[in-house]
């Protein structure tokens, strides 16, 4: 088996569990997830199955999508409704006073990430510190929003939804807890879905369930989407029958020699001269060369 498997993440697995969890269904070790999700959070989860395990670290679109819960007038260590509640308010918002505010966490921003996270400072992840009631000082990173809009909003309860798209590296309960900083109450976030990732969406996804009942009935194929659809986004490029062995062997080939190469692209997916995707690669104009990105083949 060679492909994407995306999975719909349960509450309560981390992305490592489901990895683990997987490789007893589909007993096959070669398996890679293609971005963390907190244990809290559900939604899509692409696991890389046998040879598509390469292309984990390449995708060429990291934009994921989700919708978060929140709930104003409280702080906690985690930035969730799962961690320990440090403040309160009963400050009231209005759904005017957070959408006057939402332009200020759009576009490329810089977030801190929060001790609770997978981040390292000196080789130490900061949630173990966390744990041990350590918090260290930490940089900023910038992050892209492209999206981020109030769904709903329950002025008497203050609680609501979000949906929310984003580059890689954002923390979305950061969001929501600068936001609620911003307005001067405190907030916290109360659930996470995401509802694509790296181009697929919820509609791809299976249960770990499904996918279990899938095996048992002998059908585990019919769930493996292919490599390529990782790299849908990018220009193809078709190769001959001595340019494909070329590719696999990785020798750099002739620009001039490939065709399809356009001067005003320099990413490309690549496909054999049987039609098979064999990886990607990258036009180097000035040296006239196409540079092997990640060979699949």
């Amino acid at each position: 088996m060679n492909g994407i498997l995306c999975v719909n993440k349960p509450q309560d697995f981390t992305s490592f569990d489901v990895v683990a969890k997987l490789r007893g269904i589909l007993r096959i070790k070669r398996l890679g997830h293609g971005g963390t999700l907190d244990p809290m959070a559900t939604g899509v989860l692409p696991v890389f199955v046998g040879n598509a395990t390469k292309a984990c670290d390449i995708m060429p679109d990291n934009t994921k999508s989700y919708r978060a819960g929140f709930s104003l007038g409280i702080v906690s260590d985690t930035q969730d409704v799962w961690g320990e509640v440090r403040k309160s308010s009963d400050m009231a918002v209005s759904r005017e006073q957070i959408e006057a505010v939402l332009p200020d966490f759009k576009g490329r921003i810089m977030q801190l990430p929060p001790m609770y996270s997978a981040v390292q400072v000196n080789g130490q992840r900061l949630y173990d510190l966390a744990r041990q009631g350590i918090e260290v000082e930490r940089q900023a990173r910038e992050i892209e929003v492209e999206s981020l809009m109030l769904d709903e909003y329950d002025g008497v309860s203050r609680e609501g939804v979000m949906s929310i798209v984003c580059g890689k590296g954002t923390y979305i309960r950061t969001i929501i807890s600068d936001i609620g900083d911003k307005l001067g109450c405190g907030g916290i976030m109360t659930s996470l879905v995401r509802t694509s990732s790296g181009g697929f969406t919820l509609a791809d996804c299976h249960t770990l369930e499904e996918i279990q009942q899938a095996r048992d009935e002998d059908r585990l194929e019919e769930l493996i989407l292919p490599i390529e659809r990782v790299f849908d986004n990018l220009p193809k490029l078709r190769l001959g029958e001595a340019q494909t062995r070329m590719y696999r062997n990785g020798v750099k080939l002739d620009i001039s020699r490939v065709r399809g190469i356009d001067r005003e692209t320099d990413c490309y997916g690549v496909y054999g001269f049987d039609g098979g995707f064999i990886g990607t690669a990258f036009a180097d104009f000035d040296s006239g060369e196409l540079r092997i990105g990640k060979n699949l083949g």
